[in-house]
């Protein structure tokens, strides 16, 4: 029986208790399959729109990525707004970043307006830059204003030192909209949500196969099924074969986290911001603190989920002393691993799949604000009121590269890897 693994965010969680598996056979309008965020939210929507819904969850709720992130929720998506434009245009690309403020929005409203409790949502955000790049975030700034309606804070050297006492960082720019949070407490109180508004979660309960009925479709599991009009693939990078074309669409790519032990005053002396902060390398290190002085450390990316306790202990910990060599000789509390799904065009997967059949999946790393979003426009489409899950449609199921993806996706990385050393080592040669 799958539980939850030993983190952080477990060791501070809310109750939850166990739901049972489906047994029988049930019916509702809507079968939704994934119970983490982006399955809670579609839930969530659904509901508020009239709509029955049955989910099925594999484990439990939110068990995977959504329960055991950096707890980061800000706009954008994985991929970056220029090549969006590049690919969409410049319209869609506005339209899509509008959308992504939206999924911060969700986010923050149903913390207040449900007073969930654990969330412990703090607003802010520095992005910080490991060469000198002034030049270039200032230019950021202007456009983000300019072409998107959104405003940033620039920070100079000084300013960026000022607040996180490292020689690593040159300059970053501030966001005030986005916040952090407890993604584990937030799904659980999602869950109690839907089933306050009459939508029922089967916790243990895998989904075996989906089969086309003239009337809709027949979700099974290994002791019952749901006789439903639409379907909804929530599935995540802990998705398997039997989601199809879907999962011959994404890679799993695993990433790492680590808390600190209680750092104390070594802490409060060399972050002083109580915002979230993360850098600008390819597969950033992204932090943030915890419990007045703990950090909650995350980086890596790998296409083999590493299990090792103490090897991932080692890797982040040299990370963070690369950054804060302050810190030497600190301990590491916890650590863990996590697998998310990413399509190669680094874009979630949301829109139909054929009759009936929907995918709000894939969300690559970003997902706090994009799966709430995401969940709302597909639910939008399932009840006739909007079509905006066209914006997505440069985005389909592009294959992963099948047996070839994973290895293909590990070299692009390594190289990105020396690219960043490259630039970082000419900025600190300058200086």
């Amino acid at each position: 029986m799958s539980t939850y693994s030993n983190n952080y965010y477990t060791g501070t969680m809310r109750p939850a208790p166990q739901r049972r598996p489906l047994t029988g056979e049930v019916r509702a309008d809507v079968c939704i399959i994934g119970g983490g965020l982006a399955g809670l939210s579609t839930a969530r929507e659904l509901l508020a729109r009239g709509r029955s819904v049955v989910l099925l969850e594999a484990a439990r709720v939110a068990w995977g990525a959504s329960g055991r992130n950096g707890g980061f929720v800000l706009q954008g998506w994985s991929e970056g707004l220029s090549a969006i434009e590049r690919r969409c245009g410049k319209q869609t690309a506005a339209s899509l970043f509008k959308l992504s403020l939206e999924g911060v929005d969700i986010v923050r409203q149903t913390i207040a307006e449900h007073e969930l409790p654990g969330c412990a949502p703090t607003t802010g955000k520095l992005s910080v830059v490991r060469y000198e790049d002034s030049d270039n975030l200032q230019r950021t700034r202007d456009r983000m204003a300019r072409d998107f309606g959104f405003e940033m804070e620039y920070l100079d050297t000084a300013a960026i030192r000022s607040r996180l006492n490292t020689e690593r960082y040159f300059q970053g720019l501030r966001d005030n909209h986005g916040f952090h949070f407890h993604p584990l407490n937030y799904c659980l109180g999602l869950a109690e949500l839907v089933e306050i508004q009459g939508g029922t979660i089967h916790e243990q309960s895998p989904m075996l196969r989906v089969e086309h009925k003239t009337a809709g479709h027949r979700v099974s599991t290994a002791h019952g099924a749901v006789t439903c009009a639409d379907v909804v693939y929530c599935c995540g990078g802990y998705g398997g074969p039997e989601f199809g074309p879907l999962r011959r669409a994404f890679l799993p790519i695993a990433t790492y986290v680590v808390l600190t032990e209680r750092l104390g005053e070594r802490l409060r002396d060399i972050v002083r911001t109580p915002d979230a902060v993360g850098d600008n390398r390819r597969a950033s290190d992204y932090y943030r603190i915890v419990e007045g002085d703990r950090l909650l450390w995350g980086g890596h990316i790998t296409t083999r989920n590493l299990q090792d306790e103490q090897r991932l202990g080692q890797l982040l910990t040299r990370d963070i002393l690369n950054v804060y060599p302050q810190l030497h000789g600190l301990k590491i509390a916890k650590a863990w691993s996590g697998l998310m799904g990413y399509a190669r065009h680094k874009m979630p997967h949301i829109g139909p799949l054929g009759r009936g059949q929907w995918a709000c999946t894939s969300f690559g790393g970003h997902g706090m604000n994009t799966a709430p979003v995401g969940a709302r426009v597909v639910a939008e489409a399932i009840c006739g009121e909007t079509d905006r899950y066209r914006l997505f449609d440069a985005y389909g199921l592009e294959w992963n590269g099948g047996p070839f993806g994973p290895a293909a996706a590990q070299t692009v990385y390594a190289g990105l890897k020396l690219m960043d050393r490259f630039q970082e080592a000419r900025s600190h040669s300058n200086n």
